[in-house]
């Protein structure tokens, strides 16, 4: 070869070395909005500065909430198994990225045989004999796939993206967790307080039902009034039995997402106000960047981008190069000796020439899966703006629905006093004071309930904007 052409064969070498199948990654385009379309009071500060982080739950300034959380980030069993696949792609990174490097082996032997004397001649000058022989072997076998077309660093490419995903996967599950952990909590706190004002309901109702019986027994109430006040009593009692129901059924949801068994798990009553916290809304745009799960989409999109040039690299030759060497002796003494050492280099190329269109096929199953990839995460992008439009326009109508609510309650006492007061005075029957009470009651359930469903939709909120989820790509 003429020494001024070695440098184009050089260089030619060098740039097909560096030659990779798959399509330059870019992440998809997504269109979004400037804005949400609910206005204050939620939309209250710059996401960047007020961004929820960590240990999101405590927003809520409720130890016993603090507590469980604990207790579920360190027992979950979903979590867990969320955990072991994370730790399965990370381990996956090194098995593909050994392929970037010559594989090594040794090999040692030892046999004693004997050769048949009865073998086919190799030469017609020579008589076969019968031979018992020692052999002893020791050597190593060096072996690598030179990279040309990028199939190694594809998959290692593919690899590392599925290992981001699974980062995102598992901070997504324990997103999935906290908040269904808070909502559940929410709704037991939601129900004590509902039952709280059952009781007082039925303690006003027996109140009445013994003024109604004594009056009863002095002739100056009627019988139908008895009875209705008796009626309203045991439908309280049925309600007050409902709602027991209700809040076992949470509180056996709660234990298991804890890792706790249900019958060992006991969450004792409380009726602590519930306060919704102010929650900073931020632009569109910033779910890109918060959202574990559009995270996890997006990296699914780059490992189903490398595997396209994985399935592309089958259309060009693969080259192994291969080094072996070692000692072959039939004395272990004369083993380690010049005149047993053997060696040998070689290189082989493989080209497919014919595959009844595998190829062509596998290419195109790694184009569709990109394209579907593509769409799961543009869809990932519109759920999770819906989510968060339908919590923050939840909270605005909550917000006012609760004040209209507390007003009623307000209202209704009022109401029921003067019943009580007219009834006492002979001028209205007892069915107003039923009346009355039951409103009450109605008004202040309906209030409770209202404020749960704030909390609700508070820690709602909270999981559409991507709660404690940081971007640090691990």
């Amino acid at each position: 070869m003429r020494p001024a052409f070695r440098p184009c064969v050089l260089s030619a070498v060098l740039a097909l070395a560096a030659c990779s199948q798959a399509p330059v990654y870019q992440k998809p385009a997504i269109e979004l909005p400037a804005a949400w379309q609910s206005a204050a009071p939620f939309q209250t500060a710059a996401p960047n500065d007020h961004a929820l982080k960590g240990d999101w739950w405590e927003v809520f300034n409720d130890a016993q909430l603090n507590q469980l959380m604990a207790r579920a980030l360190a027992g979950n069993q979903n979590l867990a198994v969320a955990a072991a696949r994370l730790e399965q792609a990370r381990a996956q990174v090194t098995v593909s990225s050994s392929g970037l490097f010559p594989q090594v082996g040794l090999q040692a032997g030892a046999a004693r045989q004997k050769t048949s004397a009865n073998r086919p001649l190799s030469s017609t000058t020579t008589v076969n004999q019968s031979l018992v022989q020692n052999n002893f072997q020791l050597g190593f076998a060096v072996n690598y796939e030179a990279d040309l077309f990028g199939r190694v660093r594809s998959t290692v490419q593919s690899a590392q993206a599925s290992a981001q995903q699974a980062v995102a996967d598992y901070q997504n599950v324990s997103l999935v967790l906290t908040a269904e952990l808070a909502a559940d909590y929410f709704n037991l706190r939601e129900l004590d307080a509902e039952i709280d004002v059952l009781n007082q309901g039925l303690a006003l109702q027996q109140k009445a039902y013994d003024f109604i019986q004594a009056r009863h027994e002095l002739g100056a109430a009627t019988g139908l009034d008895l009875a209705q006040q008796q009626s309203l009593l045991d439908a309280s009692r049925t309600q007050l039995e409902l709602l027991n129901t209700q809040r076992a059924q949470y509180e056996h949801a709660i234990a298991t997402l804890t890792g706790t068994p249900a019958p060992s798990f006991k969450l004792a009553p409380a009726n602590a106000p519930l306060t919704p916290p102010a929650l900073p809304v931020g632009m569109p745009s910033d779910l890109l960047q918060r959202r574990p799960d559009i995270a996890a989409a997006e990296r699914a999109v780059a490992a189903a981008n490398a595997n396209i040039g994985v399935a592309r690299a089958a259309y060009f030759p693969s080259l192994i190069l291969q080094a072996n060497g070692g000692w072959d002796s039939n004395q272990m003494s004369r083993l380690i000796e010049a005149p047993s050492l053997l060696w040998s280099l070689g290189a082989s190329l493989t080209q497919t020439l014919f595959d009844a269109g595998k190829t062509d096929a596998t290419v195109a199953v790694a184009q569709a899966a990109y394209t579907g990839a593509v769409a799961s995460y543009r869809q990932s992008v519109l759920t999770a703006m819906q989510e968060v439009e339908d919590s923050v326009e939840s909270l605005n109508t909550l917000q006012r629905a609760h004040a209209s609510a507390e007003a009623s309650v307000n209202s209704s006492r009022r109401v029921l006093e003067l019943a009580n007061d007219r009834y006492s005075g002979g001028v209205e029957t007892y069915f107003d004071v039923i009346t009355a009470q039951q409103t009450l009651l109605n008004n202040q359930r309906l209030a409770t309930q209202l404020r749960g469903k704030q909390m609700l939709s508070s820690v709602y909120l909270i999981k559409a904007l991507g709660g404690g989820w940081h971007n640090d790509q691990q």
